[in-house]
């Protein structure tokens, strides 16, 4: 009896030797992965670090300083910051920023799905034609986007003055860029026709992972369309619709190559915007200190409606 409690310890201690020797691979194994895997990231997280938070970080500093070509760096506080609220141009350019986000975002969100919803349908020939139709202005090049409508608004040789004039709606010719009363307009549009591609091909994926079954269901119970896309499609495109809502929402407020190529913030500051007025008052009046303020100051602005927009769609719960 004492001879096989014996031989039973002696087969558990090499069980339990073995057991932590493969734990220790296991652990060495994992070790090894890891550093494998940071070994990988490595370039692409030094990229980022020296171009996206070191540049972050100066710009930080530079807010507080009078920071100007060929001058010393002289140390301000917060005077930047309390000159651009009573600097009326930025006034006027965040007040036309909030305008763009406010009628440009929720169009392209609600414009997208809708077309989106109706592509989803069609035959798969013509899902992919629409898509790469819609998507054509996303990797066509905002520079040969902007010259087309440009041209397309030109007082004089523009085709859409000849079609209104064709058509008797107008009598003279309209300077469409030109005029305070219609250029952030012409922005608007410009900036929806450009900024609807992505959303839709987005949309067009995320109906495509739909539970059929569950639609299928509703349909047998006596759901009707509405019905089915509010209580079954509606919540598992949430998070797409999430992502199309932030990033159309940054896209906006960094809007910046078509008021250059356009307008370049004219008439009379009428399509200013605060990226706009950063590339200003940076790189033309060489004020880097005041320009990156304002830079701080967007970047806060983006964040917070970011968050906000997290918490309305529910997504920042931990339900």
């Amino acid at each position: 009896m004492p001879s096989r409690t014996k031989a039973a310890k002696a087969a558990g201690g090499d069980q339990a030797l073995v057991y932590n020797q493969g734990t220790f691979r296991n652990s060495a194994l994992v070790r090894q992965q890891t550093l494998s895997a940071y070994l990988f990231l490595l370039p692409a997280l030094i990229f980022f670090c020296l171009f996206v938070v070191v540049p972050m970080v100066m710009c930080l500093v530079t807010s507080f300083f009078d920071y100007r070509m060929g001058k010393p760096m002289t140390f301000v506080g917060l005077a930047q910051y309390f000159k651009m609220f009573k600097d009326p141009i930025f006034l006027k350019a965040l007040k036309n920023t909030f305008i763009l986000v406010i009628v440009a975002v929720p169009a392209v969100t609600v414009f997208s799905l809708w077309v989106s919803s109706a592509i989803y349908k069609m035959h798969s020939f013509s899902r992919s034609f629409y898509r790469c139709v819609f998507y054509l202005p996303v990797v066509t090049g905002t520079v040969a986007v902007a010259v087309v409508w440009k041209w397309m608004f030109n007082k004089y040789t523009g085709i859409l003055n000849y079609i209104l004039s064709s058509l008797g709606i107008i009598q003279e010719n309209i300077s469409w860029l030109g005029d305070e009363r219609t250029a952030l307009a012409c922005i608007i549009l410009i900036l929806f026709t450009t900024s609807i591609g992505q959303p839709i091909v987005l949309y067009i994926a995320a109906l495509g992972n739909v539970d059929p079954s569950l639609i299928d269901a509703a349909e047998v119970d006596g759901a009707n369309n509405f019905q089915v896309f509010w209580h079954i499609k509606w919540p598992q495109i949430m998070p797409t619709t999430l992502y199309i809502l932030v990033i159309t929402t940054i896209n906006t407020f960094q809007c910046y190559a078509l008021i250059q190529l356009l307008t370049s913030g004219g008439p009379n500051h009428a399509t200013d915007t605060i990226m706009y007025y950063i590339y200003y008052q940076a790189f033309k009046l060489n004020d880097y200190g005041y320009g990156d303020a304002m830079g701080v100051v967007l970047a806060i602005i983006i964040a917070l409606l970011s968050a906000l927009q997290f918490k309305v769609t529910g997504s920042g719960s931990t339900d």
